[in-house]
Formats: C-alpha cells, structure tokens, sequence
C-alpha cells in the first residue's frame, strides 16, 4: 500500500525487504547462543533483617560476539527489587554484576529463578533465558547492636548515653586495667599505672560468672504493633541477643523461652558463646502470633523447666501485662527464688498524646483518654513493683542499651 501511495515500484519494494531480511538474519548470526552464556549468583546463606547487602551476578560470555542484556533476579517479594539491570558485555569475557538490596521480614526464603533477556548488536533480535540458581537463604534479625556490645561493651554503653554501672567495691575478680570514665569510683583508680601513663587508669573487675538468665520473649498479638523500624517482637528480638551476648560473654548461663498463646521455643541454659549462635537459630524466624499471650501458662511451664535461680527478663507489652491478674499469682510465687525484671516498648504515640495542646473537644477528649491510660499504667506498676516485681520501658531505639545496663547492673550487685 505504501509502495502504491510514494510511487515505489515492486523490484525496489522486492529488493528493500529482501535486504532487511539478510540484515535481519545477518544481525541474528551474530547474536550469541545460550549454551555460550554461564550465568552464577553469589548469595549469602544468611542476611540480616533491614541491612543493605551487595550481592554479585557473574555473567561470562564466550562467543566471539558482544551483547546488550537486560536482568531480573527472583529474590522474594520482601527484599527490595532493584530490577532490571542493564548492561553490555564484551565478546570472549565474563562481567560480574553487583547489586544491593535489603530483606525487609525474617524467615527461610528460596531464591530460584534468574531472568536474562539479551539482545543482538543492531538489536533487531532478543533473546530471553530462564536460569535456575536455586538458593537458600535465611533472614535473621539485625545484630548490630550485639556487635557493637561483643566489639566494644564500655564504647557501646556510652554511646547509647548511659553511665556504666557500677561494681559493689569489693565485690568479683580483677579483670584489668583501662581509662577512668565519668560515673567510675574512684576509690578503684590505679596510681602506679596513672603515675606511668600520665592518665587516669581505674582497676576494672568482673562479676561472679555462672548466673542463670532466662529470656522471655512475648509473640502475642500486642508484639505486632509497627515501630519506626520493624515492631515490637523485632526490637524484642534484637535487644534478646544482646542480652544474651552480654551474659554469654560474661560466662553465664542463658536459656531462652518464647511464647503466646502456647510454648513456641524452647532453648535450654547452656554457656559459652557458641551458645548464641544456637539461640539464634531457635528464634530468628519468630513471628507475631494473631492470638492473645497466655502468661500464666508459660509461667507454670517456667516452673517446671528452671529449677535454679535466675533472672528471668521479659520483654513484653507491659501495658497487656498488667491487666493480667491471673499472672501475679504466679509471679509472686517465683520470685521467691528468682528475680523478675520486664522490659516494654515505650509507647510514643500515647505520649504524644499528652504533649499536644488540643484544638477541638474531639482532641481534648483523645488527650483525656491517654492521660487517664497513663495514670492507670503508673499506678499498676507501682502495685506491682511492691511486690518486687521490676518494670521499665525505653524508646524503641534504647531498648538493648536499657536491657543490658540493667542486667550489668543486677550482676554488679550480685542480686542473685
């Protein structure tokens, strides 16, 4: 038709078309074959929960012929997809390809599929392959702040802006010598080594090691509620490990319970840090359970499963905790031969609240409501706390510094 209308003749239209058609197949002789294209994915085996990692595609081409390509990794819906990447790789040469992306949920994920489209030099032609690089990766949570205690405890306190605790003098074995910091007591400063290096030096000393902890964790319904960064049992979980990297490093020993409506883990009390990695294992897939916390039933389990006593350290919504009646009952009679502490998630939102001067009666009321809410939690905990039952909650960012100040401190103090 378009011949007709400009006026082309047929040999001309004949001649045009056949020459596309050598072009064309000209373009496709050139395009690479899949068996000349080795594709590999280098993936960890285990990624933290909210950390950006770099992950590697290695791509060789060994034809004689270079190509354009286009790619789609099948990582789960859950990671950040950065997709497609885009490239060229020279003939006779191999290209590794890096990209970043960041797990947003724990869990055991399969990362089976790779998509790779390429296409000729002209571009006339494009080819699609489907390579299966079947993986396996686990999702764990974030473990910075664990690392940050094992690398440096006295750094990792002090940057958190809490004052160290204080040893009973007296009390634990010489560890050794380090610089005098604000809170330390001076009666512990070492003169020789002060007079020596021209600085404050302080003795610094260890505990008794060989103290039972018991991690409680809570996975009920509560526990789902969303934080700046993941929820409740994501914070809980993180703060746990570095309670228990302290206690571990420490030399004590350290058990961990996690429940809701029902037992979920159990990790019997053992010592050494090889332990940690065992815990890790037991509770990095952990998830927020639809149903209510039954405290009184992993209490009596408690009962029966650690005979010693220990520190039990909860973390839990402590707003929940205290309308349940039934669970005094139980914590009044353990603590007859253990020391309780809970640890909560401060709740911004009501506080908030509070802070806001209304402008509507609707406000006023949300205010009244939330002032109300606030002195009914003080005067439950106060009722609680004479039966010397410890509660504290932290900002969501402090709750693994708050834990572990209040452990060191406990530990200090030989409490148990």
């Amino acid at each position: 038709m378009w011949g007709s209308i400009l006026g082309l003749s047929w040999a001309f239209i004949i001649t045009f078309n056949l020459l596309t058609l050598c072009i064309s197949l000209l373009d496709l002789f050139f395009l690479p074959r899949k068996q000349q294209l080795t594709i590999t994915r280098m993936l960890p085996t285990e990624l933290e929960r909210g950390i950006s990692y770099s992950l590697e595609i290695e791509i060789s081409n060994s034809s004689p012929y270079s190509l354009f390509y286009r790619l789609v990794d099948g990582l789960p819906q859950t990671f950040n997809q950065p997709f497609p990447l885009k490239g060229q790789i020279p003939k006779d040469s191999a290209q590794v390809i890096t990209y970043h992306t960041t797990a947003k949920v724990r869990g055991n994920y399969d990362v089976k599929k790779l998509y790779f489209r390429y296409s000729s030099l002209i571009g006339l032609w494009e080819k699609q392959t489907t390579v299966d690089l079947a993986q396996s990766v686990k999702v764990i949570p974030d473990l910075t702040e664990t690392k940050q205690y094992l690398k440096n405890a006295q750094q990792f306190l002090k940057y958190e802006g809490l004052k160290i605790r204080r040893q009973r003098s007296g009390v634990g074995d010489f560890s050794k010598i380090r610089e005098f910091v604000v809170g330390d007591d001076p009666r512990k400063i070492n003169w020789r080594q002060t007079a020596k290096l021209q600085e404050v030096m302080t003795n610094e000393y260890e505990p008794e090691h060989g103290k039972y902890i018991t991690i409680l964790i809570d996975c009920g319904r509560m526990m789902g509620a969303e934080l700046k960064k993941g929820n409740r049992l994501e914070k809980s979980l993180e703060a746990a490990l570095t309670v228990t990297a302290a206690a571990l490093k420490n030399g004590d020993y350290v058990s961990v319970l996690a429940f809701s409506n029902e037992i979920h883990v159990f990790v019997p009390p053992a010592k050494g840090m090889t332990h940690l990695q065992t815990i890790l294992q037991a509770i990095y897939n952990l998830k927020v359970d639809a149903s209510e916390s039954n405290y009184g039933a992993v209490l009596r389990y408690l009962e029966t499963v650690q005979k010693k006593r220990s520190l039990l350290l909860l973390f839990s919504d402590i707003s929940t905790f205290l309308h349940e009646e039934s669970a005094l009952v139980f914590l009044q009679r353990l603590r007859k031969r253990h020391l309780f502490l809970m640890i909560g998630v401060e709740d911004q939102t009501l506080l908030k609240r509070i802070q806001e001067v209304p402008d509507t009666m609707q406000h006023a009321m949300v205010k009244s409501i939330a002032q109300q809410q606030i002195l009914f939690k003080k005067r439950e905990k106060n009722r609680w706390e004479k039966q010397g039952l410890q509660m504290i909650e932290a900002r969501e960012e402090k709750l693994a510094v708050t834990a572990v100040s209040h452990y060191i401190e406990i530990m200090n103090q030989s409490l148990l």
